[in-house]
């Protein structure tokens, strides 16, 4: 990035307090010319000067192998980017800029077993800047969530296993840059698929609705799996809950079993029943070592702190594997949607290997069921459970965020998270991939309650295999109840559900709807809706349900191409562009689909709320019209593409 800079030097202005905050050491601030703050220059010092670049903005430096008591120049750096920042806080030299604050980050690995959390005290100042970023170039300081597992031991049938030191579970598990496989039954068809599974069975007619007990066939369960059952590591089940429906997966715990009436207890109730009219849901079992069977599986005991893996080439020999240590790793939150943390950049910043969670359900079951009295309380089953609101890099409260050139791999569950009021957030030239969820999320409030999270532009991005974990709802970009928001030059590849998604409820009034507006031109959604049904790589819902259908949403210069479910999906197969129920007011221009299962588009039931120019799915389309070499990532992309 260019900062904006003036010729005025860093000095003892306003807001500049110098001195030492309780429990901080803060070393002298150094101009450019290497005097402190206050002292005379002193020998050599120039090589050392820490607090501004050459252009007489402040800078510092931070690097794995530095140390905090340093004074945080190019040769003396700092050791953690939570000390940075707690200087910069201690001094206030983010308020009152007349350039961008950088924070260099030499190239290495930060172990991160916490969350590195910027609040509204970090925020930019005059429409400056503070930036963290790498120094060495994109992706050169890796911010690593999870560390290495050594001590491995043959065990029995291929299978090794390692002591772990953990006091609290882990739920996803990293061997030599890939995403091991809980161990499951059945297993895995391959890594790249979700499939293949078992179907519930319906325990008796009055029970059709449960949601809480998952029925099996005869032979489907061994009573020889040790489940654990009673305790407090059980094993799970994942399921596409709502019988032949194919939107959400669920990850829950089992309490028991019953092999005579051949039904498992469930601890907590999935998000849609586990049977309807069109048959029983697909499902699987994990988390047991009776499981652990195929290469690339692996089981954590965790009362025994013991991990097992079976790995593909009969040795542990040069084979790395990660456990995670955090969830999150960068947080960024103002203190309310009135105080906001704003104009802080994270610049070419690699994050990986995050954890997941020991159980997740997309959303409350019912009605009004978060306690909280809201205008309109069916939202309540539209947004996730507050116990999933988080990503790998979290936002909320903010203004002026920007995101940029980083590489965010490996995550137990959504990349780039932003939560409630977050505007003006600009997310770009990034590589997302192997994510536990979705790619980025963008959750706005409640609808008819404020607008409070629009415009935020989502631009010069890679994103692929998407839902790794939570295969059911998983997108590369969601955006729910936010509006005027740009995704562009973007790639979305191979995932269970959506490419992008953009959602509200259909039952909210236009006025009380914040999802209009939004702008997506020249991306390629490819290898899409692999493992769900009733929706396609584009996928809009409830975003004007009401007439006048003016269009105010724009989609143009859009490439759809593979929409093909695994066979065993029951449901509706998969369209190119789904516009479900209140997918209206959109104008599309210049979309091409190809390889889709079912219809390449699909609209809204009854109603002709959309506009339509140049589409490949009507008669007369130009295909000249195309934008091919600008569509996707630019060449100013960072990354190899994969």
């Amino acid at each position: 990035m260019s900062p904006h800079r003036s010729n005025r030097r860093l000095g003892a202005g306003p807001g500049l307090v110098l001195g030492v905050a309780v429990g901080l050491v803060l070393p002298a601030l150094v101009l450019g010319g290497g005097s402190a703050l206050g002292a005379a220059p002193t020998s050599g010092a120039g090589a050392d000067a820490a607090a501004v670049d050459p252009a007489g903005c402040p800078a510092f430096w931070v690097a794995p192998d530095g140390d905090d008591s340093a004074i945080g120049s190019r040769t003396k750096p700092w050791r953690t980017v939570e000390h940075a920042r707690d200087t910069i806080r201690a001094r206030r030299l983010n308020q009152h800029l007349n350039c961008d604050l950088v924070v260099n980050l030499k190239a290495g690995t930060y172990r991160v077993e916490k969350k590195i959390s910027f609040d509204d005290r970090d925020s930019g100042s005059n429409g400056h800047q503070v930036v963290y970023r790498s120094a060495d170039g994109p992706g050169k300081a890796v911010f690593e969530g999870a560390e290495q597992v050594t001590g491995w031991q043959p065990y029995k049938d291929g299978i090794f296993r390692a002591p772990v030191d953990v006091s609290q579970a882990f739920h996803t598990l990293y061997v030599d840059g890939s995403r091991a496989t809980t161990a499951r039954y059945p297993n895995r068809r391959s890594a790249e698929e979700w499939a293949p599974y078992l179907r519930s069975t319906l325990i008796d007619p009055s029970k059709e609705a449960v949601r809480d007990q998952i029925g099996f066939a005869e032979g489907d369960w061994d009573p020889a799996w040790d489940l654990r059952l009673g305790s407090s590591w059980p094993a799970q089940v994942v399921v596409w809950s709502g019988g032949s429906w194919s939107w959400f997966t669920d990850t829950v715990p089992l309490f028991d079993i019953n092999f005579t009436k051949r039904r498992s207890t469930l601890i907590y109730p999935t998000r849609y029943s586990m049977v309807n009219s069109g048959g029983g849901s697909r499902y699987f079992v994990q988390n047991s070592l009776s499981l652990l069977d195929q290469a690339g599986e692996y089981y954590l005991d965790l009362p025994a702190k013991q991990l097992y893996y079976k790995p593909a080439g009969g040795t542990m020999d040069g084979v790395e594997v990660l456990r995670p240590t955090t969830t999150e790793v960068f947080s960024l939150a103002g203190a309310s949607a009135g105080r906001r943390l704003e104009n802080l950049t994270l610049d070419g910043l690699a994050v990986q290997h995050t954890d997941f969670m020991d159980w997740y359900r997309y959303g409350w079951n019912g009605t009004g069921d978060s306690g909280i009295k809201h205008k309109y309380p069916k939202y309540d089953t539209q947004i996730e459970l507050p116990r999933n609101r988080w990503g790998a890099i979290s936002l909320t409260n903010t203004r002026g965020v920007r995101l940029t050139r980083l590489h965010v791999a490996q995550t137990g569950f959504t990349a780039i998270h932003l939560l409630f009021a977050n505007e003006r957030t600009t997310v770009s030239d990034s590589l997302l991939e192997h994510l536990g969820n979705d790619g980025i999320k963008v959750e706005g409030g409640w609808p008819g309650e404020g607008d409070l999270a629009h415009d935020n532009t989502f631009t010069n991005n890679y994103i692929h295999h998407v839902g790794e974990l939570v295969a059911g709802d998983s997108a590369g970009v969601e955006i729910m109840n936010s509006g005027r928001n740009e995704i562009s030059h973007t790639v979305v590849e191979h995932g269970a559900r959506y490419g992008i998604s953009i959602e509200s409820r259909p039952e909210i009034p236009n006025p009380d709807n914040y999802t209009g507006g939004n702008q997506v031109h020249h991306v390629r959604l490819s290898h899409l809706a692999k493992d769900s049904g009733d929706t396609g790589p584009f996928y809009a819902y409830g975003v004007r349900n009401e007439a006048p259908y003016t269009p105010d949403a724009k989609v143009s210069q859009l490439i759809v191409d593979d929409a093909n479910a695994d066979p065993s999906m029951p449901d509706h197969k998969p369209y190119g562009v789904h516009m479900d129920f209140g997918g209206c007011g959109f104008a599309f221009s210049d979309v091409k689909v190809t390889n889709t299962e079912s219809d390449p588009y699909h609209g809204p039931s009854a109603i002709v709320c959309d506009t339509f120019d140049n589409v490949s799915w009507e008669s007369g389309f130009d295909d000249s019209r195309m934008q091919y070499d600008q569509i996707g990532v630019l060449p100013s992309f960072p990354y190899e593409k994969p």
